[in-house]
């Protein structure tokens, strides 16, 4: 695997004015190529996760498409740069989805495709199976390491570090914390992790702490009061809004990963839009689309 390298290019960062169930909130966002283009992607990220984490394959896609693309990568409220909820069980997907629908009509692309890395996965399939309705023309789908049925096991995984160890002492005690924490990530050089975690992680005014990890700590709260039984209702949804999509879907998969098991990325294969499915060796959940044959394959289906 080659490693591919962050430029000193820098995206611009915006914001839009959101609103869910009484609860009104800034979102922001980063942008990168041209922002009058008229085809945009929006890329979304994981549950812990940022809009930063997506620099790399931004980069990539702006210079395959002679930079006439927009690139759009939110940081979903109570993460990054965004907002943090007064009600916490407001940190949940229909939040999210009804902020992305904001977003996307004060841009108003006239085409887009979506890149969703595992919660940014099962947002943009509940976006794509209602965008026809929203006035939107959404080209292509890419799902990162998540489809309609999320491993049990995984979320207890997940469960058990969310919200968590909030601050470090120093920065260098946090980067540390940081890849430890997202090793399934795969083989990633110090420079790759680096550039990847120092978004992660926000100054802090406490004693003895010198960083904190950059999101709300009550986005666990709502996670917390999942159970199995409700886990596998939800597996049944999924299902249904994942065959209703049907433009051409990609799905890569950590062939490590805990939360994508390989029967289901199959079943995803010969099911809804009949995903094409790439896996990569040496990597959990999820690839960290910094990575050659990663950013590769998502710039060759989409562009």
């Amino acid at each position: 695997m080659k490693p591919l390298h962050r430029t000193m290019q820098n995206p611009s960062l915006h914001f839009v004015e959101c609103s869910y169930q009484q609860q009104p909130h800034r979102m922001a966002y980063w942008q990168w190529g041209n922002p009058k283009a008229e085809h945009a992607v929006v890329c979304v990220h994981g549950l812990t996760r940022q809009g930063r984490d997506f620099d790399v394959l931004a980069q990539a896609l702006v210079k395959e498409a002679g930079g006439n693309i927009c690139i759009i990568s939110p940081d979903v409220v109570g993460r990054g740069n965004s907002d943090w909820l007064n009600n916490s069980q407001g940190y949940q997907i229909p939040t999210y989805v009804a902020d992305m629908f904001t977003l996307l009509q004060a841009l108003n692309p006239k085409t887009l495709d979506w890149v969703g890395t595992s919660m940014g996965g099962l947002i943009g399939m509940a976006v794509c199976a209602h965008a026809a309705s929203a006035g939107l023309q959404v080209r292509h789908l890419v799902l990162n390491d998540v489809g309609p049925v999320i491993e049990w096991n995984a979320l207890q995984r997940i469960r058990g570090y969310l919200g968590q160890n909030m601050q470090f002492a120093t920065l260098e005690q946090g980067l540390r914390a940081l890849q430890f924490l997202f090793q399934s990530f795969g083989a990633l050089t110090d420079e790759q992790w680096r550039a990847l975690s120092l978004p992660m992680l926000k100054p802090v005014a406490s004693f003895g702490a010198e960083v904190r990890l950059h999101y709300d700590p009550a986005i666990a709260l709502p996670f917390q009061t999942l159970t199995q039984e409700s886990s596998q209702q939800a597996e049944a949804i999924w299902w249904q809004i994942y065959e209703s999509i049907t433009i051409p879907t990609l799905l890569l998969r950590g062939a490590d990963s805990d939360l994508l098991l390989a029967h289901t990325a199959q079943a995803m294969t010969e099911r809804g839009p009949h995903a094409r499915w790439i896996e990569f060796a040496g990597v959990g959940h999820a690839p960290s689309l910094v990575v050659s044959e990663q950013v590769q394959a998502i710039t060759s289906f989409l562009l």
